[in-house]
Formats: structure tokens, C-alpha cells, sequence
């Protein structure tokens, strides 16, 4: 970084601040403004700081003065703050700023020492503030960088050349390795201001990664013909995601997969080979339901709204298909459109329907005792009450009423 010397007085200031301005992306006037805070602070430290004192660089010629300020007044009660309309003479009139200079003849050196320091803390905050705003813009967005270091198994990348960031361990892919120098593309989770300056943390494992490489990749959903309506994600293996067509002529699953499924293709890549199933959303439940179990095939959905659970029948031959390898399938069809599901076969749907609601009903009687135990303990008279029982009542009830809604 350019330095300031003493003898920086004149344009040659200037010129060390121009560079400054251009060498680290800052505002040329806000460094001006720091250097009078720093020239204030000098003469204060130096001169008395009892003085309302304020320093003005030239803008011109980088030349800098000491100003004593005065409000202009009728009657003066401190002299110090304060200059009678007489003794400031015309053009002055209340409510004006008198300025007296007073700029030392030794202030020169003594300001380019103290000045430096301040203008430097005052450079690495604007730095930090400039980094800090142009990642807050790109919250929830795209960005690309070279993988740096990794602590303790975070991963630190480099963004634009000399911007850092971190993508914590629970936010990379598991089986996803990437060795120094790497190229990475990551998703911006969280900006925060930190004393060491900003941070900025990534993610690989978020669902708006998913997101945004589509809208990189299918310009209907970056134009709005096309909108993502529901992402649910197992990272490093299998998304789905529910679109639906603003136009009629426009079929979302077409335009998602694009000619010979190029689009999708160029997305798994991105993902480095996780399945990305597009689903059809339906505003109908039973409908979006059916669609989010692809690739298999269902017969009928039975909703239990005062519950949240969907009873899925599906054929005999496609159980573990609507299951899926550890539940995924199923689990992600729940996730994606906010229903409990219960699978059951075509040939146990009977056993399964009377199974459930054999459960429910039981749940529900089991709710019974406890509450009327309770209203009758409360229904008794104050003296006769036993708080703890009480407590332990209303306790257990919600305890009961927690686990049946989980």
C-alpha cells in the first residue's frame, strides 16, 4: 500500500490518496473525510482538545488548515464555543458557523505521524465494509472460487482472487472431495460481520444450490415461465423438485430436462452426479402426492388433513420402488410436499386404512382420562388442590399431545 510521508501537504497527498482510492476499490472522498477525522484527532491530541477544532483538506491542492468553529450568537455564555454577531462582523448572522484558522506551524509533521494510523484502520474498515456489501447482495446466490486451506475439516475458499470464505464441515457433501486449487461452486448462506472482518459461509448441501443451477440452466425458470415451486434435497444424492408452467403451452418437466435432457445433465455435473427427479406440482394434495412418489406408480391417496397424513396405495410390485433405498424416496416426496405418508400395497390398503385409524382412535381415547382428571382436580375447591399432581397432569398431556402431532 502507498504510504503517507510528512511532507504529504500538497497534491502529492492527493495523488497518494488517488492511488489508495484505485488500489483497493475505496470512495476517493471518503478517504479525504477520514484523513480531516484523523487531522482532528491529531490536533486534539496535540493542541488542546478542549477546542472545537476542524480540519479542511483542499480538494485541490491537498493542502489541509485547523479551523477553531464558533456558532455565531446574541449573547455569548462560552467563548470558547460561541462569537457575538458584533465581533463576527457582516455577513455573519445567528445560527452561522464562525471559522477562525488556527493551524499550527509544526502541525504538518506531527499530523502526517498521527494521520497515517488512523487513515489505515480507516482504509481496512472501508475494505471490510466494501467486502461485506457485495456479499450481502449475493446472499442466497452463486458464487465460484478456488478451494485455499482446510481447518479442521473447513474448507476456506478464495472468491474473485483475494475474497475469503468458509463452507463449514455439515455444509460440504459428504463423499464430495476437493483438493487445494480446486475450482468450487457454492451457495451464499450467511454474511457476517466479525472483528476480523467479514465472513462469508457457504454451502454445497443447501437446497437453494439446487435452485439457482437451475435457474442458470433453464431460462424459462430465470424469465418466470417456468417456477420452482418445492425443493427437498438429500445432498450428494437425490433431489426433487416441484415445478409447475405459468404458460399453458409451456410443459415444466420439457423445459427442466431440455433437448436430449441437457439441461438436467449440466445440473447433476454441477452436483458432481447427485439425481435430480423434476416433479409436476398440482395444487390438488392427492394429485402432487401421487406425482412426488415417481418413479412409481399410485393407485390412490387418502388424506387425513386433521393429522397431516396422506395413506398412499400403491401396487403390490412398486412397494420398495415408493419406499426407496433407506426410505429416500418416500422421505423426500414427504419433505417436498409437506404430508406424513404411509404407504401401503393394493393388497393391504383395507388392513392398513382400519389399521390407522384403529391407532387414531386409540390415540384420542388415550387423551380422554387425562383430561378429565385435570378439569375435575381443577373443578375442586382452591384449599383441596395439589399443585404438583396438577403440573404433573398438565405435563403429561402435553407430553402426549406432542408425540401423537411428531
Amino acid at each position: 500500500m502507498a504510504t503517507i510521508e510528512n511532507t504529504a501537504t500538497d497534491e502529492k497527498l492527493l495523488d497518494v490518496l488517488q492511488f489508495i482510492a484505485r488500489e483497493r476499490n475505496i470512495s476517493f472522498e471518503m478517504l479525504l473525510e477520514a484523513l480531516e477525522a484523523a487531522l482532528v484527532t491529531a490536533y486534539k491530541r496535540h493542541f488542546g482538545s478542549e477546542s472545537n477544532a476542524i480540519v479542511i483538506v483542499d480538494r485541490q491542492s491537498g493542502a489541509y488548515r485547523v479551523f477553531h468553529r464558533r456558532a455565531v450568537v446574541e449573547n455569548v455564555e462560552d467563548p470558547k464555543l460561541e462569537i457575538s454577531v458584533k465581533e463576527a462582523g457582516s455577513p455573519y448572522q445567528i445560527g452561522d458557523y464562525y471559522d477562525q484558522e488556527v493551524t499550527p506551524k509544526d502541525f504538518g509533521r506531527i499530523a502526517a505521524q498521527t494521520a497515517k494510523q488512523v487513515i489505515v484502520q480507516r482504509i481496512r474498515e472501508a475494505e471490510r465494509d466494501t467486502v461485506y456489501n457485495k456479499y450481502v447482495r449475493k446472499l442466497n446466490d452463486l458464487v465460484t472460487g478456488t478451494v485455499q486451506r482446510y481447518e479442521q475439516r473447513n474448507m476456506y475458499i478464495t472468491l474473485e482472487g483475494r475474497d475469503e470464505a468458509v463452507m463449514y464441515l455439515d455444509e460440504q457433501i459428504p463423499g464430495e472431495a476437493y483438493r487445494i486449487n480446486d475450482f468450487i461452486r457454492a451457495y451464499v448462506i450467511d454474511v457476517k460481520k466479525s472483528p476480523k472482518g467479514p465472513q462469508v459461509m457457504l454451502s454445497r448441501a443447501a437446497e437453494g444450490l439446487v435452485q439457482r443451477l437451475l435457474e442458470l440452466e433453464v431460462p424459462e425458470i430465470a424469465d418466470g415461465t417456468v417456477e420452482i415451486m418445492a425443493i427437498a434435497r438429500d445432498p450428494g444424492s437425490r433431489s426433487k423438485v416441484a415445478v409447475k408452467s405459468n404458460r399453458a403451452e409451456v410443459d415444466p418437466i420439457g423445459a427442466c430436462l431440455g433437448p436430449k435432457s441437457s439441461r438436467i445433465a449440466n445440473v447433476t455435473d454441477n452436483l458432481r452426479g447427485e439425481k435430480v427427479d423434476i416433479i409436476r406440482y398440482d395444487p390438488v394434495p392427492t394429485t402432487f402426492i401421487s406425482n412426488a412418489l415417481a418413479p412409481a406408480k399410485v393407485i390412490g391417496v387418502e388424506l387425513f388433513e386433521d393429522d397431516g397424513v396422506a395413506l398412499v396405495i400403491v401396487p403390490d410390485y412398486q412397494l420398495s420402488l415408493a419406499i426407496g433405498r433407506d426410505g429416500q424416496n418416500v422421505r423426500l416426496a414427504a419433505r417436498l410436499t409437506g404430508w406424513r405418508l404411509d404407504i401401503a400395497t393394493e393388497t393391504e390398503s383395507a388392513q392398513a386404512r382400519d389399521r390407522y385409524l384403529a391407532e387414531r382412535e386409540e390415540r384420542e381415547a388415550g387423551d380422554e382420562p387425562v383430561a378429565e382428571i385435570a378439569e375435575t382436580v381443577l373443578a375442586e375447591e382452591p384449599e383441596e388442590i395439589d399443585a404438583e399432581l396438577i403440573r404433573k397432569l398438565e405435563e403429561f398431556r402435553r407430553e402426549r399431545l406432542g408425540s401423537d402431532g411428531a
